[in-house]
């Protein structure tokens, strides 16, 4: 029998949708707290009390680290923000509890330039379903009140949609397994999910339990919506179109590099894996521009993600090869 995290959709219904994000205009934050203390904490894991500013209001929120492997490869790793709710009232950040920040890793400009990537692989999963999470890009301003003589520190990251929240706007109910089987699933939004994944060369996912994990899945949430079952994936740092400086293929898919694309999804029905390809391949230009209109980046950045991607919908003008090489791949 399923078990189920039941989540009050009144609370977060449309009709009291926080603002935060219903817009993708960058915003200007600044986080100050003792971050110094917060980034040395890698195994309690305490929150810590912060000051975050936008548009003139002052909101206390508590902050930690999170994340397993990044807290591994980065000296600034992704950060959880806990917000009071008595102190969002009227803000940008109205009704928001627990929110993710994915953060830039490391000082060196290439681990800016992959929050950005990421940030943009959530949009382009956004062009082709609603059923996906939502970001906002954020300007930080670090302040490190536990070391007041640090020049405060600005950077990119951005902000993911909670569970709660996701789940509440679709009408549904995040849905705890083991893991899943093909029937589980929607097969329409699970072919788009998959043809996804190859377009951005991410293998780093899996609708089945992860390591030390007790429930489905990796790198995905499961949320059910009007008796059906959807895979939601999140975390693509692995993949090829970010190409992350740690990021590498698993040994066991013999990959060269994680900017090889392997198609890695459940055996699914012809028609539901054709119309997934034809939806990817109808948004080509908005997936384009999306990268196109990435703030802070180089010409030469540009050119080189959507010379990435151009290499999926080069692959995907022979529809039928490629379908065939998916029905080769499929587990």
């Amino acid at each position: 029998m399923y078990r189920f995290v039941v989540l009050l959709v009144l609370a977060y219904g449309s009709s009291h949708a926080s603002p935060l994000f219903e817009d993708d205009g960058v915003i200007d934050i600044t986080l100050s707290g003792p971050l110094s203390e917060v980034i040395d904490d890698t195994d309690e894991r305490r929150e810590r009390e912060f000051l975050l500013n936008v548009d003139g209001a002052a909101l206390g929120v508590s902050v930690r680290i999170r994340g397993n492997s990044r807290v591994v490869h980065c000296s600034f790793p992704p950060l959880r923000l806990n917000f009071s709710s008595s102190d969002t009232a009227d803000t940008l950040f109205s009704g928001q509890e627990k929110l993710k920040l994915v953060t830039h890793c490391r000082s060196h400009n290439d681990f800016e330039s992959n929050v950005l990537e990421e940030y943009a692989v959530y949009r382009l999963f956004n062009l082709l379903t609603d059923v996906s999470y939502r970001t906002r890009l954020v300007r930080i301003h670090y302040a490190d009140t536990a070391d007041p003589g640090l020049e405060p520190l600005v950077r990119f990251g951005f902000l993911i949609e909670s569970d709660t929240a996701l789940a509440a706007r679709l009408g549904g109910e995040i849905l705890e397994v083991p893991h899943v089987t093909r029937n589980m699933l929607d097969a329409e939004h699970s072919a788009l999910g998959y043809v996804f994944q190859y377009l951005i060369a991410n293998t780093d996912w899996s609708q089945v339990r992860f390591i030390e994990d007790d429930r489905c899945c990796h790198n995905g949430r499961l949320i059910r919506i009007n008796e059906r079952n959807y895979y939601i994936p999140y975390d693509f740092d692995m993949s090829g179109f970010v190409n992350a400086r740690y990021a590498k293929p698993q040994p066991d898919l013999r990959l060269r590099s994680v900017k090889v694309r392997r198609y890695r999804g459940y055996c699914t029905t012809e028609p539901a894996l054709r119309n997934a390809l034809r939806t990817v391949v109808a948004r080509r230009e908005d997936i384009l521009r999306v990268v196109e209109e990435l703030p802070g980046s180089s010409a030469k950045d540009t050119g080189s993600r959507s010379s990435f991607l151009q290499g999926f919908f080069k692959a995907a003008s022979n529809e039928e090869k490629l379908l065939q090489k998916f029905e080769r791949r499929c587990l």
